[in-house]
């Protein structure tokens, strides 16, 4: 019997690795104990060294088999195993790709050596070709020497790659990466911290495991760690909208690490020091960065502008692919430098400005029909690239990187089958933007007058009939009582079968559905919508819906 995703196991994770489906995990996060006598409620960390490695052997086995062909493992180790866990993983089949060193403060005191301070952190793959790496996330990514110190405009505005060294002192916060070393520099969580769970002793900081989850992992993938310890790596994955499972031997851990995650929402911010995109030192002798948008490049923009885009507003220039690489090869053109995030940006700041000349064409409307079909895809990757990239809708089509990442996404949601192009879900993202506006302004009388009508959502099992659905309306998709999705729809039973047919949609397990009768016009419907997201708070849902307001909540 496969083990449920989203869920804390209680037990043995050798055992339990075993009930893992074959290929079924994305990313493994495992912070073993190290064997160095460390006073576990339920575990002995004092065996003998062989004992010990074996041990290790079969666990790792045991990652091996539930991850799929181009997933990732992670292992944090000290330093006594270090080499020896990596070449047992070797032998078992995984390929290194990093060794990282943690480094930290707050370390472990040594009365007759060196204060321990470091933590080794292995990036395995199981294939050398094939495994996932972000990395044109902007959250993995620090300042360079060619933004910070050259200024630049050639650099890529997001930053570059840190080096496989990650150092974090609480005394340095912001900062949680420095450029010019190899290590990783991020705060172990001491006793005073304020994420400190306190159940725990060896709790993991959020801003480490944030990085690994963005950097190895997507949108939706299951990340699994054998020992849940605090479960940081858990909440992590909950915030930053990653599919969860854990193990964790200790009954009393279970219980605490449940608790955190009943607290832990999907969207939530990381925990500890800032990002690390604003990790880089400056320097007293680099360049002063110069003006980018002086008078040469707003003429050469604009220019590009009226060349490339054949009359066509400034937003539909970022949403068709063919026609902005001619905008952005326009601008380079003119010899001005920069990248095309830069010119995008610079675009949509002319036309706020006034500058733009007025358009010529209007760009053909989404239609009720196409929100209906593919509308929920776009909604929902918009939803699950801010999450992970922590950009607004804009940034995200002004990046070709990120768009394109947004487009993978949609695709992924979108409906089985039935060609949707690129242009169509960007269309979809900017139309759902517009109407968020309008319908909030009407969604409390909405929602008022039906809560007098009925009190209450309707709702039906999923693994029943579905019959009742065959209607116009406002629906929720809802696993386990926790609604993850509303959409609005002619036909609620079509669109939920849909979702079903979809391995991604069907992946989040929903169990039942509730929902509103509705069979008024688009917006009417929109703005039931909007005041039933504002309710309900479902997780996958654009949050210009989700807004204060004086809207009853849904009862915790």
């Amino acid at each position: 019997m496969a083990l449920s995703k989203n869920h804390i196991h209680q037990g043995d994770c050798i055992e339990l690795l075993k009930k893992v489906e074959k290929g079924a995990v994305d990313l493994v996060f495992a912070d073993p104990p190290f064997n160095i006598g460390y006073e576990y409620d339920v575990y002995d960390d004092q065996r003998q060294a062989d004992e010990y490695i074996k041990w290790c052997h079969q666990w790792i086995k045991g990652v091996h088999h539930a991850l799929k062909d181009d997933g990732t493992f992670w292992l944090a180790i000290g330093d006594e195993y270090a080499a020896e866990l990596k070449i047992e993983a070797q032998k078992i089949g995984f390929h290194c790709r990093s060794w990282v060193i943690w480094y930290y403060t707050f370390g472990v005191n040594c009365v007759n050596g060196f204060s321990r301070s470091h933590t080794h952190v292995f990036h395995f793959v199981k294939d050398k070709k094939k495994f996932t790496f972000n990395r044109t996330n902007p959250q993995i990514r620090v300042k360079s020497a060619r933004q910070v110190v050259y200024a630049d405009n050639r650099a890529n505005p997001n930053g570059r790659l840190p080096d496989n060294t990650w150092i974090t002192r609480p005394q340095d916060a912001p900062l949680s990466f420095s450029p010019s070393h190899d290590t990783w520099y991020v705060p172990r969580v001491a006793g005073t911290f304020k994420e400190r769970e306190g159940f725990h002793g060896c709790q993991m900081p959020e801003q480490l495991l944030a990085r690994i989850i963005r950097s190895t992992s997507k949108p939706q993938d299951l990340v699994l760690d054998p020992f849940g310890g605090s479960g940081t790596t858990l909440c992590v994955s909950k915030k930053l909208g990653r599919q969860w499972m854990g193990f964790e031997l200790s009954d009393d851990y279970v219980k605490y690490i449940g608790e955190r995650l009943k607290r832990t929402n999907i969207g939530d911010e990381i925990d500890g020091p800032e990002d690390p995109i604003e990790s880089a030192p400056s320097t007293a002798k680099g360049k002063r960065r110069k003006k980018p948008f002086n008078e040469k490049t707003e003429k050469a923009v604009i220019e590009s502008y009226k060349k490339a885009g054949r009359g066509y507003p400034a937003d539909y220039l970022l949403c068709d692919k063919d026609l902005n690489k001619e905008f952005i090869d326009a601008c380079l053109g003119h010899g001005i430098g920069g990248s095309a995030a830069i010119w995008n940006s610079y675009l949509l700041k002319l036309r706020k400005a006034g500058k733009l000349p007025p358009s010529k064409k209007r760009a053909a409307s989404i239609t009720s029909e196409q929100m209906d079909r593919f509308g929920f895809a776009s909604e929902v990757a918009w939803r699950l690239l801010a999450i992970d990239y922590q950009k607004t809708l804009d940034e995200i089509l002004c990046s070709p990187d990120f768009a394109a990442e947004f487009d993978r996404l949609a695709g992924e949601f979108g409906p089985v089958g039935k060609s949707v192009s690129s242009l169509e879900f960007r269309l979809a993202a900017l139309s759902i933007r517009k109407r968020s506006h309008g319908a909030r302004d009407s969604a409390a009388e909405q929602f008022s007058q039906w809560m007098r009508r009925n009190k209450k959502l309707k709702q039906i099992e999923i693994g029943g009939s579905l019959e009742a659905l065959e209607i116009s309306g406002v629906f929720i998709l809802c696993a386990d009582d926790i609604g993850f999705y509303a959409g609005e729809t002619e036909n609620m039973r079509v669109r939920v079968e849909e979702a079903l047919s979809n391995p991604n949609w069907s992946g989040l397990e929903p169990d039942s559905v509730a929902f509103v009768p509705n069979d008024g016009n688009l917006s009417t419907k929109y703005a039931l919508k909007s005041a039933l997201v504002m309710r309900e708070s479902p997780l996958l849902n654009c949050r210009l819906l989700n807004h204060d307001s004086e809207l009853p909540r849904k009862p915790k």
